[in-house]
């Protein structure tokens, strides 16, 4: 499975920024209001992805430096070196990319621009429809239909 078809599953298409200026408590606000665990930074109205910032960025610097961050910006703790991924990427790689970086989020880029976000969860979906086909079909050769 390619990662078009899984952006082609998802339930919204759009990608959820904010500012490399905002304030990391707004951003917090971003991610709890929509129940998602990252959230891209860009500073062109999401044409371009410059970072991502999640919930782990965020409660490791409360641990480091306390309720001080919440007032920083968020080009301050964001990841910065982004792995992105092509619409005609393979969703077996993407999940092997997550798995070993240790991460959950991967903006997808066409043509340098910002075209959707897959997460690990969009992934495994994917891959778990792709085995129940391939079961069914197996169990179809199996019986004889």
């Amino acid at each position: 499975m390619r990662v078009h078809q899984i952006l082609k599953s998802k339930a919204t298409s759009g990608v959820l920024t904010v500012a490399s200026t905002a304030k990391v408590s707004d951003a917090a606000k971003v991610l709890a209001d929509n129940r998602i665990g990252s959230v891209v930074v860009s500073d062109d109205d999401g044409q371009t992805a410059i970072g991502i910032l999640s919930e782990r960025d965020i409660v490791r610097e409360l641990a480091r430096v306390g309720r001080a961050c919440l007032d920083e910006s968020v080009g301050a703790y964001m990841t910065s070196k982004l792995v992105t991924c092509t619409s005609q990427d393979d969703a077996q790689d993407i999940l092997g990319k997550m798995t070993e970086g240790r991460f959950r989020h991967m903006p997808v880029v066409e043509d340098g621009k910002m075209i959707g976000l897959i997460t690990l969860g969009d992934v495994v979906k994917a891959q778990l429809a792709v085995l129940a086909m391939e079961k069914e079909a197996l169990q179809g050769m199996i019986m004889g239909h």
